[in-house]
């Protein structure tokens, strides 16, 4: 992607600002693949090569520079209205049974994901060669696919998996690891670079949560943790037309989520008890029961997720929010 006009100054300033983390320098972490990963998935030996990418500016310090030269981002007029139209006419896909396994099975008592209609996947690189039409046939209804995190790093598997999972006949969405030591809007800009706009796609995910593994230490402070997130998702809901999807994990959104985003739909990870007792009173969407699935067309383990509703219903929420 060229940038003209105010985005170069901008990348030109925050080029030489630097990261503030205690952690190895910019220079050295560009230099190296990434190694950011969900919380749930434990990497395999047999890991897939990372590809050759451009280099993005390195980061600019604090979200409040990055303000102070940028415009705030407000809801383009007319974007609630299109989101509020009727849907568009929509086919049917097939829904099949989930048939998964799992390495570390929870009993989940009533609230068991069992018990409602329509699973899916999330994958990245580390789940390597994936036979995505047996995967289908498992229960996997749709798929969320790593894309980015950061602002110069790509999945390797991205485009592979992006192309595969819809030959597959599966519904697809992309979702980006949103990296604390680099501004919000840069994430937002590579982002937009590597996922197309394609219709039929869900809607986009921002992955929010502390990786203890991370070359990034940074922690912010909540306020500037929901200021950064809103300006992501700010550009990706103007780009894509589509509300994003937010991730988190249990300890994420204790410090931070907490009465926060109402009017955005949640992915929520809770692998040990039911997502109503570990956010009391939080509305969900997705939810991510298992970080140890397994099932035929991948070899290892893959994160198990339902969508919160019955088939019907399923097939309404895809009407009203897939691209």
């Amino acid at each position: 992607m060229r940038f003209r006009g105010l985005p170069a100054i901008l990348s030109a300033c925050i080029a030489f600002v630097g990261c503030t983390s205690n952690g190895p320098s910019v220079e050295e972490l560009l230099a190296r693949p990434s190694q950011e990963t969900t919380s749930s998935v434990t990497r395999p030996d047999n890991l897939v090569p990372p590809v050759e990418i451009g280099s993005a500016p390195s980061e600019g310090g604090e979200l409040q520079q990055m303000m102070a030269m940028v415009p705030s981002d407000p809801k383009p007029e007319g974007l609630t209205v299109a989101l509020a139209s009727p849907p568009k006419p929509f086919v049917r896909g097939q829904i099949y049974r989930q048939r998964f396994r799992d390495a570390k099975p929870i009993n989940f008592g009533s609230a068991s994901p069992s018990s409602l209609a329509v699973h899916g996947v999330d994958v990245s690189r580390w789940q390597g060669e994936i036979d995505w039409a047996k995967l289908r046939t498992q229960g996997a209804n749709f798929a969320y696919i790593k894309a980015t995190d950061g602002g110069d790093h790509l999945d390797p598997m991205f485009k592979k998996n992006w192309r595969a999972a819809a030959e597959a006949g599966l519904r697809r969405g992309a979702y980006h690891f949103f990296y604390w030591c680099r501004t919000a809007g840069e994430q937002a800009d590579w982002f937009i670079r590597n996922v197309p706009k394609v219709e039929g796609a869900l809607p986009p995910v921002i992955d929010v949560e502390w990786n203890h593994t991370s070359s990034c230490k940074k922690r912010p402070s909540r306020s500037l943790v929901l200021e950064k997130m809103q300006v992501f998702m700010n550009k990706l809901e103007r780009h894509y037309g589509q509300r994003p999807v937010i991730y988190t994990a249990p300890d994420f959104y204790r410090d931070n989520l907490q009465g926060a985003f109402l009017d955005y739909p949640f992915w929520l990870r809770s692998v040990a008890e039911p997502p109503s007792k570990v956010y009391p009173d939080r509305k969900w969407v997705f939810w991510q029961y298992s970080g140890s699935g397994l099932s035929h067309g991948v070899d290892g383990r893959i994160d198990l997720n339902v969508f919160h509703g019955s088939e019907d219903e399923w097939h309404r929420w895809v009407a009203a929010h897939a691209g």
